[in-house]
Order: C-alpha cells, then structure tokens, then sequence
C-alpha cells in the first residue's frame, strides 16, 4: 500500500485481478446514489481487485440533453448530438471520481477516446471496432481505479462518436475483453427476469442464459442488457454477470452454453410501440434501407409480401425518423408492437406456435402479423399496452409454474475462454 501526501491510498500488487464494473443511469441518477456506488467501488479496491468502472449519464440526463436540442434545432446533426450527449457520462465520470478519491482510493477518470474505444465512423450508433487500452492498464497498474464515461468513442477520423441507446453496457463489454477482466453490469434490477415483471408480476429472475437468448431478448425489448454488448461478449467469449447496484446476490449470468431452458422457452419480451415504415413498392426497399442507413437509423424486423414491404424501426433508435422528408409511396405510421417468446431452439416444437395463438385469442388479442427465427416468436399487435398485456398472457402459458433453475455453481461459471482467464467466480 502506497499513502500519498493528500492521504489518498493507492495499492497495487501483480496478483491483483481485474474487473470491470458498469452502472446505469438509475444507479448514479443523483450525488446521493453517486456516493453508495463509490462506497462499492472503495469496497471492491480495498478487496484486492483491480477496479475499473463504466457509468452512464445520471438518471434523465441524456433525454434533457435531446429535449434541449430539439428546442434549438428541428433536426439536429447526428455529430453535433453525439458532441451534446456525451457529455452526460463524462459528467458522470468525474463525479464518481471525485467521490471515491474523497473516500481515499485515488482514482482517474477517462472519456472514450482517451480510454482508446475505436469506432467505426458512424454518428449514434457506432460500433466499436477495436480497444486500446493502454492508458487505462497504465493507470491500473499504478494502484488507481479508473472511470470511463460509457457510451462514447472516438473514429479513425478523430471524430466523437455513440454507441447507440445501452451503449455503456458495450463499453464495458469491450473494455473486459482487451483487460482479459471479469465483467459486471449494475443497474435498479437484480439481474435478467423472465419478462418485465412492472408488466408481469409472476415474473422471475433468470439465474443463467446463452449470449444468444439475451441477445434476443434485448432485441425484443428486454432493457436490463444491451444487445450488441451481448454480441461482442458472444464473440469474445465473456461471460457478464447482471446484477443489481448494492445487492450482495448471484444476480444472472450470461454465459456460452447455458443449460437449456425448462420447456424450451427462456423468457418473454414485448415492445409497446414500433415506428413502421410502409412501402408500397417492394422494388422501392434498398432505397429506403439506404435512407435509413444515411441518417444513421437502426432497422428492426423487415418484411415484403405481395408487392408491398414493412420496414420496423425500434422508437429508441429512431432519432430524427419523424422529420425525415420520405419518397413518394412510403409512409410511417406508429400503430404495431409486439410479444416475443425467446429460448433456444424454440422451433423443434412446432406445435408451440398454434398454442400461443391459442392463448391470445383466448384473451382476445389480436394478432396482426408473426416471425420466427431459431431462438424468438414474436407476435405482433396493436400498439400501446396491449403488447404488456400479451407479455403476461404468454407468461402465464408457458412460464408460471414451471420449477426454479438451480442456483448457480462455481463450476457452471468456469467456461474456458481463447486466453487464460484470471477468474470466472462470482465475486
């Protein structure tokens, strides 16, 4: 252990292992919850571990941020929003910094860029194509926790980039990966249920899943996990544990290879409301696509039947739709969510879709359209609550009353990985 003069302490040993801790925006909503996460950070340091932390914008910050800029401009540049929004995480950073270095611990706080996340060149909704973390290990080595502001990058071209809605969860991710570090995701919820349970009350907590189940359940809806964070764990092979800020417990993990779900069918996920693109002309679509992908808007479920084609766009994602000037035979109309079941391979029973059916029509929901993939069914309806109300529905069908999974082990949380991983305990 190292006292500097301020009385700050900084300890650092080789054996130290590395973790990387992200919180959400309810987590450090206030100075108030700023300060019960810096007492876990402390805890975590003064346990022997080498810490870095990943913080989103505090509470509501990033939806004032966007209010403010739609009050000045109609249709804000994508670069100038991604230079506006992420400030609120830098924020973030430095206060959380502030506050564990007054508890004791010296700490550093990082942007995007400096931390070394490599974006591709796209604005609010970058993807992360490499991480160079040379600074961060620099720092960590040198007894300090590092604070990285989530959400941001910086391009090829030197230019501030986001990484879409969730983004900090992808940090982190990546940020776990280049360190070879354990990974854990904080937020209000202690871990991954399966379903929104403000929707469903018989919802429980899921104590393990497939990188592939929770990415699909993120796509469909499910908020506690990023789902392009779930695919660069998928890819690098990491496990994340999701848990809830200041809770103790196993939370959920997502992992390769979870034991398959009872029944077949992990969870369910629903979307109250979709913007859906409407194109009379099929022939019409890669234009529209190359539109979208202009404006750096993200596409969800497409289909084309009969000459017409339907082009989903998750509302979340879809900065900037409504003041787009769109060709002549398009049009956006917001009237559709959805319902997905979600396990892996939810279609070996191909009896389960008749049954879902079934139990919609029984609580006479109508169904306005349907897709299938290996791991999701997903069922479309009005939109508006109704997709809630589906949620339970189905819940109820396939999900209550079926028994509890196993707690979790050391050895189901031991899966090997391309390099030697320092540990895969919960911890």
């Amino acid at each position: 252990m190292t006292e500097m003069a301020s009385g700050v302490t900084r300890e650092a040993t080789p054996e130290m292992r590395g973790v990387v801790l992200k919180f959400g925006g309810s987590s450090v909503a206030d100075t108030a919850h700023l300060g019960r996460v810096a007492d876990q950070v402390v805890a975590r340091r003064r346990a022997g571990h080498a810490v870095c932390v990943v913080v989103s914008a505090m509470g509501k910050t990033t939806d004032g941020l966007l209010a403010q800029a739609q009050q000045v401009c109609a249709s804000p540049r994508r670069r100038e929003l991604d230079m506006l929004l992420s400030t609120g995480e830098r924020a973030s950073a430095a206060l959380l910094t502030m506050a564990i270095i007054d508890r004791g611990v010296d700490a550093i706080s990082f942007t995007g860029s400096q931390a070394g996340i490599i974006t591709n060149a796209t604005h609010a909704g970058a993807r992360i194509l490499e991480v160079r973390p040379y600074r961060v290990q620099d720092e960590l080595e040198a007894g300090r926790v590092v604070v990285l502001a989530g959400f941001q990058g910086v391009s090829y071209q030197k230019e501030i980039t986001t990484l879409g809605r969730g983004g900090s969860d992808t940090t982190a991710v990546a940020l776990a990966a280049a360190l070879d570090a354990d990974c854990e995701i904080y937020s209000d919820v202690d871990g991954v249920w399966s379903s929104d349970p403000r929707a469903v009350v018989s919802a429980r907590r899921l104590v393990t899943l497939s990188h592939e189940e929770m990415q699909e359940l993120a796509e469909a809806g499910a908020k506690v996990l990023n789902a392009q964070a779930v695919e660069f764990a998928k890819m690098r092979g990491i496990a994340i544990y999701a848990r809830k800020t200041g809770d103790p417990g196993e939370g959920t993990v997502v992992r390769k290879d979870a034991p398959a779900a009872v029944g077949g069918i992990r969870g369910v996920a629903h979307r109250a409301q979709f913007h859906r693109l409407v194109v009379d002309d099929v022939a019409a679509l890669p234009a529209v696509l190359t539109m979208l992908r202009a404006h750096h808007l993200a596409v969800g479920p497409m289909q084309a039947w009969a000459g017409t084609a339907e082009v989903l766009i998750p509302p979340e994602d879809a900065h900037g739709l409504q003041a787009l000037a769109l060709p002549a035979g398009v049009r956006l109309v917001d009237d559709v969510g959805a319902v997905s079941l979600v396990g892996q391979g939810i279609l070996a029973d191909p009896t389960l879709v008749g049954d879902a059916m079934g139990a919609l029509a029984e609580a006479q929901i109508a169904i306005r359209g349907l897709s299938t993939s290996s791991f999701r069914i997903t069922f479309f309806v009005d939109a508006g609550p109704l997709a809630a109300t589906a949620a339970g529905v189905l819940h109820a069908r396939f999900l209550d009353g079926l028994p509890e999974e196993p707690a979790t082990s050391t050895e189901l949380l031991s899966e090997p990985t391309a390099a030697p991983h320092p540990s895969r305990a919960l911890g």
